[in-house]
């Protein structure tokens, strides 16, 4: 079938919306119409080269749901007419990493999925006869898309669906990294690191987990009252000529400026720092300041931020030899089959406000524009409708 895709031709190039062709899912496949994805900056920092994993050409998109409308042979997880949010993240149920309570790192498709191939080796879509990868087994940047059954995630009809996108990846990965990875405790305190989508969503999360204490640390103003809206209890603007050393001054909104938020965190907490700390930037020194705001003896400093191309992240011994733990969060520690649903119906039973983070509905074809809005940090989530 011949479908509308944005398809990534050279790295570091816009998007080219384009005519391409899409093949029959085959046995354990299945054919999605997509009714829309969120942009990530996943998908920005594939298309600008950064990661070193990225590959081209490829349809990008991972964040999509969508309608069930055919399936391909074997198919028992699905079927017509089911409303799904797609994975990046498969669960297989029966790998050695999907029956263990402990990740949700399933390795059944791991190897084809990250060369940008379905399981069979082979890909579904062309573009003037020649073969185009899969993005993350996804390419939702597309009208339909062919994916495994073990990667989508049926869910209620209830659910619309421009909400449902964002599940999956985004709001999931936060929301999954207070819940599932870290285990926020109830009356902890928490410091969040950066409140786009992902930030955003430790916030609610960690708020769900009964945190007494959730500071949420940004450059954006907007970012920083929809992280008040979520459950923050504390806002701390980092400005590079305000007070440090532990002070901040409030701002002409009366948000707190701080140029040292590791110090004020401290300062806060006794000397000791956050029970939890989640980074979701991105940046490594933010990172690092996250560990380090991390409480001594048993903070745990989860990292959840994408780090670019051969940056690395710098860690005095003494900040873990004296009892701080750190840990990384990819997907939120979220099974995507089983443990997706849950979160969406959290949504249903009103504890997370998805829509105040859909902050621009865009077409297929101002993709970039969506790319555009991210790069200048102009509101939370761009959604795709198609």
């Amino acid at each position: 079938m011949k479908i509308r895709a944005a398809v990534l031709e050279e790295f570091g190039q816009p998007l080219a919306v384009r005519e391409v062709d899409l093949a029959e899912p085959r046995a354990g496949e299945v054919l999605v119409r997509l009714h829309a994805c969120g942009v990530c900056h996943t998908d920005l920092y594939t298309a600008s080269g950064a990661d070193p994993t990225g590959y081209a050409p490829c349809v990008l998109g991972h964040e999509g749901a969508g309608v069930v409308e055919r399936v391909g042979d074997g198919v028992t997880l699905v079927q017509p007419g089911d409303h799904v949010v797609t994975l990046f993240a498969p669960e297989c149920g029966r790998c050695v990493h999907c029956r263990d309570g402990r990740t949700n790192r399933c390795t059944a498709i791991r190897d084809q999925q990250n060369a940008g191939y379905l399981p069979d080796g082979t890909t579904r879509l062309s573009l003037d006869g020649e073969p185009l990868r899969h993005f993350m087994g996804t390419s939702t940047f597309a009208e339909y898309t062919v994916m495994p059954e073990i990667a989508l995630a049926k869910i209620d009809k209830a659910a619309p669906l421009e909400g449902a996108s964002i599940f999956a990846c985004g709001l999931s990965t936060g929301l999954g990294a207070a819940i599932y990875t870290a285990g926020v405790e109830q009356g902890a305190t928490v410091a969040v690191f950066g409140c786009g989508l992902v930030g955003l969503g430790a916030v609610a999360g960690a708020r769900i987990q009964g945190a007494s204490r959730i500071v949420a640390i940004d450059l954006a103003d907007v970012r920083l009252q929809s992280a008040k809206h979520h459950g923050a209890t504390d806002l701390l603007r980092i400005v590079a000529d305000a007070p440090g050393g532990g002070e901040a001054r409030p701002g002409a909104d009366g948000v707190l400026e701080t140029s040292d938020a590791v110090a004020w965190i401290k300062a806060q907490t006794d000397g000791f720092g956050a029970d939890y700390t989640f980074e979701a930037t991105g940046n490594v020194a933010v990172m690092g300041q996250a560990v380090e705001a991390a409480r001594e003896a048993w903070g745990l400093a989860t990292m959840i931020g994408v780090a670019g191309k051969g940056e690395t992240l710098d860690i005095v011994p003494r900040l873990l030899i004296t009892g701080r733990r750190v840990t990384g969060s990819s997907f939120g520690g979220v099974k995507g089959r089983t443990q997706v649903p849950k979160l969406v119906d959290r949504w249903l039973a009103g504890d997370v406000d998805v829509p105040s983070l859909l902050s621009h509905e865009i077409t297929l074809d101002q993709v970039n524009h969506g790319f555009d809005l991210m790069h200048h940090q102009d509101g939370i989530r761009s959604i795709i409708r198609y």
